[in-house]
């Protein structure tokens, strides 16, 4: 505050010049008031990022924790260029995607196992070991006969280690297409040693014959130790919970908590008559104040061991924050209670007291406990060997100040959600021609979404040739919505807007939505669901639960699709939302009739099949309309109808219909569409059978039409029954 204040003022006055030495005379009174906020012990690395520098150690993990981990090795990336036919007219697009093959070292020992991976914050592999993108993933555990990797091998030949002792991981083809194509920021969850044993591992190794010195209301669930002596972590450690290191028989160091031993008597103090020191009781005391860490930063397991801090209860001590920090993976109450404890026990331990005794005793060394008759325990920190004895120095252990547990709120983190891949469920089929691209050209539809709740990234696309899937591209992540009708649907005349009718259909994918649309937007030819092969239109979407949906306010026979109508659909008929997640495949690629589509998603075991509905529908004829049958009077029939044409969806007054097909012409039939009695062929939409025509023919003989197209024949539509 003094530091902003005196700028302002400095400044005011003194211009530029007079608010740089306000600055400093503001930020040395803040400096000397407040204090300035220091940290000790090894760094939590916060949000922390995986690094590629030279130099750079490599941690030491112990129990489960969280480590970012060093780029070791990787590839350039690389490019792959799919190519996307445009649907409704537009050209083909050229979509690009990279990936990379890179190693990232975990541990400079052994550890047990790798469970998430984050990647920029967002979970890359959840915890039943599948990735969320495209790629492929190996761990090295770091044990002493590990192999070297096979893809490293392949790139660096001979010269490729096997980094025995290092755990490590490879990424094979990593889709970067979710990070903005580029390298993201990996963090992983690594298991070095089972039991939640991280501390105790870690001195174990460091000094055999060491116990965890963390009380039990506090356990430590893992532990990284990023270089240096192990020291400093122990040095770290000890500010929060006393330690003793003593030597074993074996000559080896042994670290354990403060307290695990008896205390040792206390040597009667000799007195001096000199005056010199303490005077003749050969003892002096005096009482100060120990500042203790008044906040503790650790690595909290609730929040994904992302870094946290505790402070103790009660009112904060004058003179800044003194925080410490302790690599070690901890409950939020486990924490608390560690820094509690820390801090009612800097407040007990202010007393010191100098003693002499007659001669040097080698049990006394600093740090042992010592007990003082009638005064409680105390700790030897120091001796220096004078002429009349030895003096030493020990502080007052206060007596059992550690709270059992304390608890504590470790917040609210935010979490990724850890969803397993979804099925893939597929639908291809053809529409009819909507006027836009090549008339001539079959236009196959292809919808792939999940089945199921779940994580469903995409599916790639397939056509099935001889006992082998080609690659027809890029699918893209948008979820087709397909589903089923869940009772049968009626027949309907398909002549105008029925408002009170309805459909119920179950989604294969509960996560999947349905919307309302105006009159205004049914007319622009919004909510088109393809229901077997009708296309229907629909106004209102009421969700009942389960991914059942109801759809009302129905305009039924789309698309030339009036026949199909009529006819209606059985329960189970599949369902299809005609939008922009539907893949439009170039005909030319896989021939409708006799070959399949097949997709595969990342939550397929194996490929999933589906072959094309009506195939050839694209480029068929629409039926003719408006049938006419006038008898004339010397026998004569006269027969008229409307064509139609491909392409042409919609009625526009005053405009003819276009003619798509290279000639105009039509079959005129009697008897079975499949097996007429006689044809007749017209270049006009009108035909005139005379009597003699009629007459060959028998009573109740039905009359037909369709139009001949380059491709094919339009559906059959009935003229009149022979009287």
């Amino acid at each position: 505050m003094a530091t902003l204040v005196f700028g302002a003022v400095g400044t005011l006055i003194g211009g530029p010049l007079g608010g740089a030495i306000g600055s400093l005379l503001g930020r040395e009174l803040d400096r000397q008031i407040i204090g300035v906020p220091t940290r000790e012990g090894p760094r939590l690395k916060e949000l922390a990022v995986s690094t590629s520098s030279y130099g750079t150690p490599i941690a030491r993990l112990f129990g489960t924790t969280r480590a970012s981990g060093t780029i070791i090795w990787a590839t350039d990336m690389k490019e792959r260029r799919d190519r996307r036919s445009g649907g409704k007219g537009q050209p083909g697009v050229a979509e690009y995607s990279y990936s990379v093959s890179l190693a990232v070292a975990l541990s400079s020992r052994p550890i047990g196992a790798v469970r998430r991976i984050w990647a920029d914050g967002n979970l890359l592999r959840g915890e039943a070991g599948d990735l969320k993108t495209g790629g492929s993933l190996r761990i090295h555990l770091g044990h002493g006969d590990q192999d070297a990797d096979p893809l490293l091998a392949a790139a660096l030949g001979g010269e490729c280690p096997a980094h025995r002792g290092l755990a490590y991981a490879v990424f094979e083809d990593l889709a970067l297409g979710d990070f903005g194509n580029r390298i993201p920021a990996l963090s992983f969850e690594v298991v070095a040693d089972g039991g939640g044993a991280g501390l105790a591992a870690a001195l174990m190794e460091t000094a055999p014959g060491s116990a965890s010195p963390l009380p039990a209301a506090a356990p430590v669930e893992g532990f990284a130790h990023d270089g240096g002596s192990i020291a400093g972590a122990l040095e770290a450690i000890g500010a929060l919970v006393p330690l003793v290191a003593t030597v074993a028989e074996d000559g080896r160091l042994a670290v354990r908590p403060e307290g695990s031993e008896a205390p040792y008597p206390l040597p009667a103090p000799i007195a001096w008559p000199d005056g010199e020191f303490g005077r003749r009781s050969g003892r002096s005391q005096a009482r100060g104040v120990r500042a203790g860490p008044n906040a503790l930063r650790y690595y909290d397991a609730a929040r994904d061991y992302q870094p946290s801090v505790q402070r103790p209860r009660g009112r904060a001590l004058p003179g800044g924050e003194r925080a410490l920090e302790l690599p070690a993976t901890l409950s939020a109450a486990g924490a608390a209670t560690l820094v509690e404890g820390a801090a009612l026990r800097a407040r007990a331990q202010g007393e010191r007291m100098r003693v002499r005794v007659a001669s040097l005793d080698p049990a006394l060394a600093p740090g042992r406990i010592v007990a003082v008759p009638g005064d409680g325990t105390w700790r030897v920190t120091g001796w220096e060997w004078l002429s009349g004895g030895v003096e030493l120095d020990c502080e007052r252990l206060p007596g059992p100040q550690t709270p059992a547990a304390i608890g504590a709120d470790p917040g609210t983190p935010w979490q990724p959600a850890d969803r397993l891949p979804a099925a893939t469920r597929i639908a291809a089929f053809e529409l009819p021609w909507d006027g836009m691209g090549s008339p001539d050209a079959a236009r196959v539809h292809v919808a792939a979404g999940a089945v199921g709740p779940g994580r469903w990234p995409g599916a790639a696309p397939y056509v099935e040739r001889g006992g082998a899937l080609v690659d027809l591209g890029s699918m893209g992540g948008d979820r087709a919505v397909i589903g089923t009708l869940a009772a049968p649907l009626a027949g309907s005349p398909a002549l105008i807007f029925e408002p009170a009718a309805f459909a119920e259909v179950l989604l294969s994918d509960p996560e999947a939505e349905l919307a309302d649309a105006d009159g205004a937007a049914l007319a622009m030819g919004a909510n088109r669901l393809a229901v077997g092969s009708e296309i229907v239109q629909f106004m209102r979407a009421e969700p009942q639960g389960g991914g059942l949906w109801r759809i009302s306010g129905l305009l039924r026979g789309r698309g030339a699709s009036e026949i199909e109508a009529r006819a209606g659909h059985a329960a189970g008929t599949q369902v299809v939302l005609i939008d922009s997640s539907l893949r439009l495949v170039d005909g030319a690629l896989l021939d409708p009739a006799s070959e399949r589509i097949a997709a595969v998603g990342a939550g397929d075991s194996a490929p999933v099949f589906a072959s094309v509905a009506d195939p050839g529908r694209s480029r068929r004829p629409l039926a003719p309309v408006h049938p006419e049958a006038v008898l004339a009077p010397d026998g004569s029939l006269t027969l008229g109808w409307t064509r139609r044409a491909r392409g042409a969806w919609g009625w526009v007054d005053g405009v003819e219909t276009p003619l798509v097909e290279e000639s105009e012409g039509y079959e005129v039939g009697a008897g079975l569409v499949t097996a007429p009695l006689r044809t007749w062929a017209s270049a006009a939409p009108s035909l005139v059978l005379t009597a003699a025509d009629r007459a060959a023919l028998p009573p109740g003989t039905p009359l037909w039409v369709r139009q001949l197209g380059r491709h094919a024949r339009s559906p059959a539509l009935l003229l009149t029954v022979q009287p």
